[in-house]
């Protein structure tokens, strides 16, 4: 190991202009979620009778935790597939994870009709333990709590270089201690993002005919959690090559060209698992038929599928960007799957409609600008990126 693979606060100036315009749309998020709690869910968004989930469920919750899934995919191959050099990839993808489920977290209390009584779910155990919903509630709130406890050794590091004896006290106390809870922490955070995406897929199986046939099927839980696998893969090679431009990192092309081998067999069994899937139950035709379901389906299956072609060869995998273009059409593909099946394919009746009001759409980009910023800013702060700085961070 030399001496760049532990990780370092990336430094610099902290409220740069990308930084600040991110922190004002999270601010003028924060300022409409206000509004939407003093006028209600009826006055600042579109949703209905029909649907009763709309943006903040299907994007901020569904998609989002997905693509927060770097953690996840990431802690796959260095515990339990025992693939160490990627080791530096870990605190990163924990970052985003952690912002991800936390943002996540906070849509569910914007988007639920009373958000005061929520503190029951975790603390008042009369629970109906046949909900799926439910699994999923309480599996997002331990995760995201497991997630910032993860990252707790890179604070405690922090705190026990730091010029306060308070701060350094509470570091060198607290980060034996959070060591030693690591192999814990890193088995629950193997288990619950197991449990609660396959359960996204689960919970959807409860529309019955609602759901266009499509995607109206029994291996939706799989589906889902091979989907999220995917999209953390993607993820996290989409974030490593933008700190590397934009953050002046050194290129880890290839590392990342690693995870590229990974995502293959991943690929060919989700890919495989579909179309199977459509012939056994006779919706080929359906799915040429060209109408907007077909068509979203087919858009769906074909970034999977040119994903899988842009990593197939080593050379393939060593092109920054062409691993770059694979990534995005991984985040894309899984992003639009997930999209397709909690918004798109749901079909409550010929009378209902749906489309998301500008309040929903601006909280939801307030919050995922929000997220960047945060990311940013810890990752100055903190010992998060690992590997020797190209130049010096703006």
């Amino acid at each position: 190991m030399n001496a760049h693979d532990h990780p370092e606060p990336l430094g610099g100036t902290i409220f740069t202009r990308p930084v600040l315009a991110l922190a004002v749309f999270a601010a003028m998020a924060g300022l409409l979620i206000v509004w939407r709690f003093i006028v209600g869910l009826g006055a600042s968004t579109a949703l209905n009778d029909g649907y009763p989930w709309g943006l903040w469920i299907a994007f901020d919750v569904v998609t989002g935790t997905a693509l927060s899934c770097g953690g996840y995919s990431v802690a796959l191959l260095v515990y339990i597939l025992n693939r160490g050099k990627y080791h530096p990839l870990i605190r990163p993808a924990l970052v985003t994870s952690a912002f991800g489920y936390t943002i996540a977290g906070l849509s569910v209390v914007i988007d639920v009709g009373r958000p005061w009584i929520a503190y029951k779910l975790p603390f008042f155990w009369h629970w109906n333990l046949n909900s799926v919903l439910l699994e999923v509630a309480l599996c997002i709130m331990t995760y995201t709590v497991v997630l910032w406890l993860e990252l707790s050794p890179a604070f405690l590091e922090w705190a026990r270089s730091s010029t306060y004896p308070l701060f350094r006290r509470i570091g060198n106390f607290g980060l034996p201690v959070a060591e030693r809870s690591l192999l814990w922490l890193v088995a629950l955070g193997m288990l619950l993002p197991t449990m609660h995406q396959s359960s996204l897929g689960s919970l959807m199986l409860l529309s019955g005919p609602r759901l266009h046939p499509l995607w109206n099927t029994s291996w939706l839980p799989l589906l889902f959690l091979l989907s999220c696998i995917a999209m953390g893969f993607g993820a996290v090679v989409m974030e490593s090559a933008l700190s590397a431009k934009f953050l002046g990192r050194k290129s880890e092309t290839d590392m990342l060209a690693g995870l590229g081998v990974a995502m293959l067999p991943l690929l060919g069994l989700y890919l495989g698992i579909r179309l199977i899937d459509l012939g056994v139950r006779g919706q080929f035709g359906a799915l040429f038929s060209f109408d907007l379901y077909s068509v979203m389906s087919l858009i769906e299956l074909a970034l999977f599928a040119a994903a899988g072609i842009m990593l197939l060869t080593d050379r393939q995998r060593r092109n920054a960007g062409n691993l770059f273009r694979a990534a995005m059409s991984l985040v894309l593909a899984g992003a639009l799957y997930r999209f397709d099946v909690f918004l798109v394919a749901f079909q409550p009746g010929p009378n209902w409609s749906y489309f998301p009001s500008v309040t929903e759409i601006l909280i939801t980009s307030g919050l995922v600008a929000g997220e960047i910023a945060g990311f940013i800013v810890l990752i100055k702060l903190f010992p998060i990126m690992a590997g020797e700085p190209r130049t010096a961070a703006a």
